[in-house]
């Protein structure tokens, strides 16, 4: 193949198809992080790469290609679940019948990313440096819809109005500690008895 057939027949890479392509591309590496974050709830963040990928349907080098590194790929994976936690804040807000059934929905979601993340809190506690701003972004992205979803509800009369949002997070995640470890203790339980006891008498 000469140079003057390589690119025959196929769009400039500005053209017409270049936006489809890049959509193509955040859905696939989306399918990829799906995968790696249902590989860390079995075996934990050690999962092994060829699992992930045979969870995504993709070859091992797709995944090396995306995530040079298994810090690379871990920071990815808790990153992408904690957009897709700050998401869903405002959608069930829109689909729930009342706020505070929507908080309650959001809690239940929260309490499954922190209870799922197997061997992810023993890596942001280690020494590597890509870990180190994943606190920050979880409070930055995660607060401020916990603090939406508790206005609204107060707002329409739900809950009490003086219910601080970190520290219900901050709760909910004490409620979770050890959950992974021990087969008896359901924090889903607990927590729901604390998002009840949010509305008014």
């Amino acid at each position: 193949m000469n140079d003057s057939d390589e690119g025959a027949g196929r769009p400039a890479p500005d053209g017409p198809a270049a936006p489809s392509r890049r959509k193509d591309a955040r859905r696939n590496k989306a399918a990829l992080l799906d995968a790696a974050a249902a590989a860390f709830v079995v075996s934990g963040v050690d999962a092994p790469v060829r699992d992930i990928a045979a969870r995504a349907g993709v070859g091992v080098g797709t995944i090396y290609r995306h995530f040079p590194t298994r810090a690379d790929l871990i920071v990815a994976v808790y990153r992408h679940q904690v957009d897709a936690c700050a998401e869903a804040g405002p959608a069930l807000l829109a689909d729930s019948a009342s706020p505070h059934t929507a908080l309650g929905r959001w809690i239940d979601q929260f309490v499954d990313f922190l209870a799922t993340k197997h061997g992810l809190a023993a890596a942001l506690h280690s020494d590597d440096a890509g870990f180190d701003t994943l606190h920050a972004y979880f409070i930055d992205r995660l607060v401020p819809v916990c603090a939406q979803l508790l206005e609204a509800a107060a707002v329409a009369g739900e809950i009490r109005p003086d219910i601080d949002a970190y520290e219900l997070m901050r709760g909910v995640g004490n409620l979770c500690i050890g959950a992974d470890s021990d087969p008896r203790y359901d924090p889903r339980r607990l927590v729901g008895l604390l998002v009840a006891g949010l509305r008014r008498p």
